[in-house]
């Protein structure tokens, strides 16, 4: 195996391959901090007083009982109100060692407060039942535990974008119009934190350029700023066009953030709508109906499920169908209605009753399509997506030419997803390995990773890449070569990798849905489906284990199908058989 090379190295590297802009943004994000310029801008003010909603209550929309048992469910077992974690709820925000007490992202998670739009939901449901007054209790509690940008709740620009999204809504659905004099202060306070560290979000290149405009959108509207929201439209309206193609793909290539830049957008554009406020400027439009149209050819229409491709967190952001991380219908659905005028099959979404969004024809199906970064095949109730290039962003994960297959709702050649951003004591192991090219469904030259790791969230060495008519190809720093071809038929999918360059061996590894799988003769059987590879040169086939992260922070044993060949092996040919009828598989506890 290479040697590594120096972390300086790598970390030069990457900074090289980010490009000026990026580097640019975060140096005068860090001369702000540095200077107390952001600290000033967030000096301590006084908590909002309650109440912070509107006395209005709308009534209910039709919907079906499920639906309805649903919410009221919900409402009837919320999580605590404060939730600080092992972190210092006293600490200046700015200043917060995010990593070393443990793992900010379920605190952040559960300082969305998105249980105020349930406890809204239920009390249209339900007026005499307590619910808004729960809801009063509830942010009263939550305000005077996180005081004005202090703690981990205000540690983060997106943070708070994110739960401004959800105070409007939550104000939105009740009917209000100018809010009360708590609330105004309320999203003040969340203005404020957002505007101190745009720089940073600018950099990132990621969702926080669209989050933290989109919130700033949001309390303007609520507030009557026209200035702020003149200039949030605009910044919302060139962070779209940079981090969104034209054809859909995102610069964040990952199913769980794809939905939730969706799940913002679709917030943002219905909130505009609420106000009366004037359309967002191009291309906001053009590229979140791409977007909403990505999406929804990758969701199951009878479970919800997506692939897992790429960074996977966990969240399902306003989600007023009650669906949960693993259920996307609904993201689909709002935003295919909004942008698209069109359903994403999903026609009595609860979500979009809540919304008032009016049905809509089906939106049109495509066997094949491509976007930046992602390639996808459907042929009868089984479907495919490729990670593709060009890198024109940081990847997140080492994971190009990536294929997941499904067969239905069963994810037969599967992502391993994240593990968590900050593993818990003694996974260290996590970081390195979720992110890691071994985790996915590709071929290893002589076991060498072929993006380095140069930070928690940061690989060097990008891969270059090229399209092919029916797949794509990379080529790594050390010349080595794999083009990977995909040919969909009906019940039978074949995956062609070629391989060329200075390599002694390669290991092909395909991650499986568990299940009582047997290897026998060169040929993988199960009760899903029979998987036949063959090579221009000898194969050592193995079953052997794996890990995927079925949750975020957890993580349990897959079966992982390992091919290895020596040079001056070519070509290896795997051919996926699926059985009739079969479209699950028993998965171990």
């Amino acid at each position: 195996m290479p040697l590594q090379a120096p972390q300086a190295l790598l970390r030069l590297d990457a900074a090289a391959r980010l490009g000026a802009r990026p580097l640019l943004w975060l140096a005068w994000h860090r001369g702000r901090v540095a200077s107390g310029l952001a600290g000033r801008a967030l000096r301590d003010l006084p908590l909002p007083p309650a109440p912070f909603l509107p006395g209005t209550t709308p009534p209910a929309p039709s919907l079906s009982p499920g639906a309805a048992t649903a919410v009221l469910a919900a409402a009837g077992a919320l999580p605590p109100a404060v939730a600080h974690g092992p972190f210092d709820p006293s600490a200046p925000a700015l200043g917060m060692d995010l990593f070393t007490p443990g793992d900010i992202r379920p605190v952040w998670e559960a300082n969305r407060l998105s249980w105020l739009p349930a406890l809204v939901q239920a009390h249209r449901l339900e007026p005499e039942a307590g619910h808004r007054t729960r809801a009063e209790a509830r942010l009263a509690e939550w305000a005077a535990a996180n005081p004005p940008f202090c703690g981990p709740a205000w540690a983060c620009g997106q943070e708070a974008a994110l739960r401004a999204l959800h105070l409007a809504l939550s104000h939105a659905l009740l009917g209000g119009s100018a809010p009360v004099p708590g609330m105004a202060a309320l999203l003040r306070l969340h203005a404020r934190r957002i505007a101190a560290t745009r720089a940073y979000a600018v950099a990132q290149d990621n969702n926080h350029a669209v989050s933290e405009p989109a919130g700033l959108l949001a309390c303007a509207w609520a507030l009557g700023d026209a200035a702020m929201a003149r200039h949030a439209a605009g910044d919302l309206a060139r962070a779209l066009g940079r981090l969104v193609a034209a054809d859909g793909g995102f610069a964040q290539v990952s199913t769980g953030y794809h939905r939730l830049l969706l799940d913002v957008l679709s917030l943002t554009e219905w909130l505009r709508r609420h106000h009366g406020a004037p359309p967002l400027p191009a291309p906001f439009p053009s590229r979140a109906a791409a977007a909403a149209r990505w999406l929804a050819r990758l969701v199951d229409p009878a479970t919800g499920t997506t692939p897992h491709l790429g960074h996977q967190d966990g969240s399902a952001f306003a989600d007023l169908s009650l669906a949960g991380p693993a259920d996307a219908r609904g993201s689909a659905e709002r935003a295919a209605r909004l942008f698209l005028g069109a359903s994403a099959g999903a026609p009595d979404d609860p979500g979009c009753a809540w919304l008032g969004l009016p049905g809509a024809p089906p939106l049109e199906a495509r066997a094949e399509w491509k976007a930046a970064g992602t390639r996808g095949w459907q042929r009868g109730g089984a479907r495919a997506l490729l990670r593709t290039g060009p890198l024109a962003f940081r990847p997140g994960q080492a994971d190009l030419l990536h294929l997941d297959l499904w067969n239905g709702p069963l994810n037969l050649l599967r992502d391993t997803r994240t593990g968590a951003y900050n593993p818990p004591p003694g996974q260290a192991w996590w970081t390195a390995h979720f992110g890691s090219a071994a985790a996915h469904n590709l071929i290893l030259f002589d076991e060498a990773e072929p993006m380095p790791r140069a930070g928690r969230f940061l690989l060097a060495r990008w891969v270059s890449t090229e399209p092919l008519s029916d797949g794509a190809a990379t080529r790594d720093s050390r010349g080595n070569r794999h083009a990977r071809r995909v040919r969909p038929r009906e019940g039978r999918w074949i995956v062609e990798d070629r391989v060329s360059g200075p390599f002694r061996a390669i290991a092909l590894r395909w991650h499986l849905a568990p299940g009582p799988w047997r290897l026998e003769d060169g040929v993988l059987d199960g009760p899903a489906a029979r998987i036949a590879l063959s090579a221009d040169a000898p194969l050592r086939l193995s079953l052997e284990e794996g890990w995927e992260s079925p949750a975020y922070g957890a993580v349990r044993p897959i079966p992982v199908l390992v091919a290895r060949a020596a040079a001056p092996v070519g070509m290896i040919t795997t051919q996926i058989t699926f059985r009739a009828g079969c479209t699950e598989v028993k998965t171990r506890a």
